[in-house]
Order: C-alpha cells, then structure tokens, then sequence
C-alpha cells in the first residue's frame, strides 16, 4: 500500500544549509565592513577622539510609540546665525604622491581659527613624505595653538574613478563629525585647489545664508554618463588590495534603477552640516543603500552624493546648483580638466568664485600672483591675514603673529565678488528651477 503524498517542504539538504551559511554570513560582512568604513574609520586619527562624541547631538530620538521608527529620527532644527557669531566650515583636503608641499600651501591660505581641518595624503604616498606633513602640523604653532587641523595618519588607498574616492570623504565627514560638533559646512578640495577669497570674505557672506544650503553641481540628465557611467560594472581593487591597482570590468552591463533616480555633477561640494548628519548617520536606508550601489558605479564621487540629496525629500529643495569652482575644460570637455596658468587670471577673477582648479603642482607663478592680488597674503609659507590678526607689518612681520578676536572679519572685494555669484544663485529663475532636475 502506497504512503500518502504530504505536500510539506523538504528540509534542505546538509550541502544545501552549508551554502545557504556561506551566502548569509557574506552579505553580512559586505554590510557590516561597508557601515564600519563609515561610522569608525575617525579612530585612525592621530589625536585620541573623545567618547562624548559618540552621537552625534543634531540627531534625537523620540521615544513614542509608533510602527516605523523611521518617523521618530530627523535632524534637529539649526537655529540662525547670530549676525555677531560667523559660521564655521571644516574642510577636507586631500593629496596624494608629491602633494605634501601643494596640501600645506592650501592649508595656509584657507587657515582660519574658527574653521576645522582635515587632510589626507593617499597610500601612495611614500611614509617620508607622511611624516614631513606630520612635522609640519604638529610643529606650526597656529595650528597647535588653536587644535583645529586633524591629520589622517592611517592612509586610504584612493583609486581613480572608484568608490575608494566616495569612501575617502565620508571618513572625513565622520571624522568632522566626532571630532568638533560646532561647524557648519563641510567643504572637500583638493591640494591643486586653491581660494580665491579670504576666509574673512567667505565667512561673511556664509553668515547670510540658511545653514540648511548645500552647494551641489548636479543634473539628472546623465546624457552620454547613462551608457558609460551608469550601466557599465566595475571593481574597484583599492576596496581589498594593500597595493593600487587600476578597476577592472564585468562585461555584463546593468539597467537604470526604479526606486530612485540618478543625479551626476561636480566632485567638489559644500555640504550642510545636516545633510552630512543625514548622510553618515542615515536615520533611513537611503545612504546606504546608494553607497552599494555606487560601489561598483564608474566615477561615483560624480553620482553618490548629487543622487543622495536629491532623492532625500528634506534635502533635495536645500539644493543650490553649482560647485563654487572655477574649472577649465576643453571644448568638449574631457576627462580631465586643464591646468590653469596665468593667462587665465581675468577669467578666474571674473568668476565670481570662491576657489578655482587644477593647478599645476611646480608652478607656482600664478598661486604666487593670486596671493598678492586677492589674498593679501605675504609668502607662501604665511595665512592669509584677517581680522584676527592684529599685529604690526613693520619690517615684514607677520601680523597673524599676534592673535586678536577670532570673531572679528575683515572682508575685502572678495565678499563682494562672491556676494555677487550668490546673489545671482540664489535668484528666482536660478534656485528653485535649477534643482534636482
């Protein structure tokens, strides 16, 4: 007599619970390495970082009753700038083999005291050039004096194009965030950036602005990016090589995504304080969901954070549509921008903007020409001089030798220049119509 038929699942079998093991225990460590890059990376820092800035305050959690908790975070409300205290922005600047002398300079013409500094110098630098940067910081008396420049001392390997770029820059933020919980906006350069206006200039016309903006060079309109950039699969080896080593391809190509839309633009941003909450410390799964997806995106520092803000409904209306960059491009424009040289001084000038690039790394006529004329600044190895510098020039001394109200600015034609580019930014037919689109 036959038994009958029970229409019960098999349990699996002993090879098949083995392999289900392996592909859970993977994705897990894939999340868990991914969330760690981001939340932990700051304990590489050279200075011992406080346990009190675990978590961070500009985010609560109310403690009610509900069925999505993702109702129940969101980043305080930033209150207005007193017209008395000016905002303070923490910079990222980064560098990689024979920068060190070109990432010092930039330092120095962006230095203020009220600002907040991180630099970077890729693995591929060679550890005696990490270590003359490290003399450097640590024996400048300013920069000892006040705290405020913090040196990555455990290297990320960059790569090209490849999400080791995004990676860098969110350590950064994470780094910003634990470290200083006062800043307002953070700003990524490069050490062949350089500024156009002091900071005295920039921090007064950023006093007039909702701390909320963010500066994003963005479009939706990938163009020739959707078949080159978007679909295309790439590895990135600098995720788990000791060595660099260039990305390499999977011939099959992907398709455009459905549950959010792709944004590309500009590397170079000033980012709110609280989209930089948002973004490391994602009270919903946007940020990381885009961080896995832009793992093996081509060129994702142009896409991850335009396609983060701009699908993230509290920020994308925060928007303002340019990189505060002057950069020149061949005509179409390549890969790479051109090397900027003094012929292109009146078109730098006339840009209105805050910072320019790509400098030649030895060439220092037209950085020199830019110290004179817009910063007032006395050789390369000096700060630019602001309101809080109150000592004599007598027989070329450094005024910032003599340290006054770290509050008091000094803007000169800089402001107005960039009051002007803000001014036609934030403008009816440039703001709202220009974003996320």
């Amino acid at each position: 007599m036959k038994k009958p038929k029970h229409h019960l699942a098999q349990p699996p079998s002993p090879r098949q619970q083995r392999r289900r093991i392996v592909v859970f225990r993977l994705g897990i460590a894939t999340l868990l390495f991914l969330l760690t890059l981001i939340l932990f990376a700051a304990t590489t820092l050279t200075s011992p970082i406080l346990s009190s800035y675990l978590l961070p305050t500009s985010i609560t959690v109310s403690i009610t009753r509900s069925l999505f908790v993702e109702s129940k975070l969101h980043a305080l409300p930033i209150p207005p700038l007193s017209d008395s205290v000016p905002p303070r922005l923490a910079y990222l600047i980064s560098g990689s083999k024979g920068d060190a002398h070109a990432l010092t300079r930039t330092l120095l013409a962006l230095y203020h005291p009220r600002n907040r500094y991180i630099l970077h110098l890729d693995r591929e630098a060679s550890e005696t050039e990490r270590g003359e940067l490290k003399r450097y910081v640590f024996g400048h008396a300013l920069f000892m004096r006040f705290g405020n420049v913090r040196l990555i001392s455990k290297a990320n390997l960059i790569t090209y194009r490849g999400p080791t770029m995004v990676a860098n820059t969110l350590h950064a933020a994470a780094i910003a965030l634990r470290e200083w919980s006062d800043w307002d906006w953070f700003i990524n350069l490069s050490a062949s950036d350089y500024p156009l206006v002091t900071q005295d200039d920039i921090l007064h016309v950023f006093s007039t602005l909702s701390r909320n903006v963010s500066f994003v060079d963005h479009t939706g309109d990938l163009g020739w990016k959707d078949q080159y950039r978007a679909r295309p699969l790439m590895v990135d080896p600098g995720l788990y090589l000791a060595q660099k080593k260039d990305l390499f391809w999977i011939t099959q190509k992907r398709s455009r995504p459905t549950q959010f839309k792709l944004f590309t633009g500009s590397a170079w941003m000033v980012l709110s304080r609280s989209f930089v909450d948002y973004m490391i410390w994602g009270w919903d799964t946007l940020p990381r969901t885009l961080l896995m997806y832009y793992t093996n995106f081509v060129s994702s520092p142009e896409g991850y954070f335009h396609t983060l803000i701009c699908n993230a409904k509290e920020f994308r209306n925060s928007t303002v549509n340019s990189d505060l960059h002057f950069i020149s491009w061949d005509n179409p424009p390549k890969q790479h921008p051109l090397y900027l040289n003094p012929a292109d001084y009146e078109k730098i000038v006339g840009s209105n903007a805050p910072f320019a690039r790509k400098f030649p790394r030895n060439d220092s006529v037209l950085l020199d020409k830019i110290d004179k004329e817009l910063l007032s600044k006395v050789g390369a190895e000096r700060a630019v001089p602001g309101g809080w510098c109150i000592g004599s020039r007598e027989n070329g001394t450094d005024p910032c030798s003599v340290v006054g109200n770290t509050t008091t600015l000094r803007p000169g034609p800089g402001s107005e220049r960039l009051q002007t580019l803000i001014n036609s930014l934030l403008s009816p037919e440039n703001f709202k119509p220009k974003q996320c689109v």
